[in-house]
């Protein structure tokens, strides 16, 4: 019964195929009306682009001029084809692959396929897609569970979901999460950077009024925040005001004691803003010199150079390396996860949760809202799962 069903769509979907071949007085779709249209909007959208910071100007100057060519392209191979010998035979190749093209379905499904059986690349997807909806599901039931609390749900909890809508890039709804504590007199400056963050994204990157005021509120509460200062930065940036933006950032990377991830963002940001404003490019060694996080340029370049074996080694050594700092400064949260992620990468499991678990039992002492506890957690649940 099913074939019956599929002979009658294929007939249904050849008759709308041929049905504007045949029209009378009907108007063929040229390429060249399309394609430029299409092109024409990708245009405006990296002027937005630059607008909104996105892009430099360099960035946004070279997008320009390659879309550019692909409109002069399309034109002058469009007119080609109008004029051409060929330009006839359009409409018979078009009643040809009306035809065709169901019979070959047609035929290859019945050799090859079967409706009973799922395609393989959808097939190897079924435990992402379990555990998307998985987290779907939990978040619902914490969203859920929360709402109906007589007391309006615990701020731990509202947080969790929160970071949970913004890994999942739902950012209308983290932003509802983390208003609720914004609310609250237990608010942190995390909570309203947080939300700064949501309200940026849930506005495709731009730093809007209300998550500036959300920017401000989160340095009033601490002014050492990062993640405040970053997104302080990123509103002078929008604003055309991109060497203060990179004071801003360079200024704060001065006050940081030690290496801590957030640096790594902070630098990539500055030499970026270096491009348009001319002043120096940074790097991590320059502030943290004691506290690496990984191969220096030069231990890079050496790599490249080396041969298989001796490129193992070298990594070898470079984690033998940490392994032994930490030891000596068990106390570095941070460099317990880098361990467990270099470990992870060479395959070394035990060692992986080894290392992971001595950042879990740090993570004891931070903050409930410190988004470094969810990416331990995963870690070890993908190891030991």
């Amino acid at each position: 019964m099913i074939w019956v069903a599929f002979l009658v769509m294929a007939l249904v979907a050849t008759a709308f195929a041929l049905f504007p071949i045949f029209r009378p007085d009907t108007a063929a779709v040229v390429r060249s009306d399309a394609i430029p249209a299409v092109l024409a909007d990708q245009l405006e959208e990296v002027r937005r682009d630059l607008d909104r910071g996105l892009i430099s100007a360099a960035e946004a100057k070279a997008a320009e001029l390659e879309i550019k060519k692909r409109i002069l392209s399309v034109v002058r191979r469009t007119t080609s084809e109008e004029h051409g010998p060929g330009a006839g035979g359009g409409r018979a190749g078009a009643i040809l692959a009306a035809l065709f093209v169901p019979l070959m379905a047609f035929g290859y499904y019945t050799v090859n396929g079967a409706p009973d059986v799922p395609a393989l690349a959808f097939a190897e997807r079924a435990p992402e897609r379990a555990e998307e909806a998985r987290i779907v599901d939990m978040a619902q039931q914490l969203h859920d569970r929360l709402q109906n609390d007589p007391n309006g749900g615990a701020s731990e909890g509202w947080m969790l979901l929160g970071q949970t809508y913004m890994r999942m890039q739902r950012f209308e709804d983290a932003v509802r999460a983390f208003e609720t504590v914004a609310d609250r007199s237990d608010a942190t400056s995390a909570t309203w950077s947080m939300l700064a963050e949501a309200l940026i994204g849930a506005n495709a990157g731009t730093v809007v009024p209300r998550a500036e005021a959300a920017i401000e509120q989160a340095l009033e509460i601490d002014a050492m925040n990062p993640a405040a200062t970053f997104y302080a930065a990123l509103a002078e940036s929008q604003g055309g005001d991109d060497a203060k933006a990179y004071d801003l950032l360079t200024t704060r990377l001065t006050e940081a004691n030690g290496y801590a991830a957030w640096m790594d963002s902070y630098v990539a940001r500055i030499n970026r803003l270096a491009q348009e404003t001319g002043k120096p490019r940074v790097a991590v060694s320059d502030y943290a010199s004691e506290a690496p996080r990984g191969p220096s340029a030069a231990d890079v370049a050496a790599a490249r150079d080396m041969s298989e074996g001796d490129r193992a080694d070298f990594i070898r050594s470079m984690v033998d390396r940490l392994a032994s700092r930490l030891e000596a400064e068990p106390d570095d949260l941070d460099g317990w996860m880098r361990l467990g992620n270099a470990y992870k990468v060479l395959n070394e499991r035990k060692n992986a949760i080894e290392a992971y678990s001595r950042a879990q039992e740090l993570l004891e002492a931070a903050a409930q809202d410190d988004p470094r506890r969810q990416i331990v957690e995963k870690a070890l649940r993908d190891l030991q799962g």
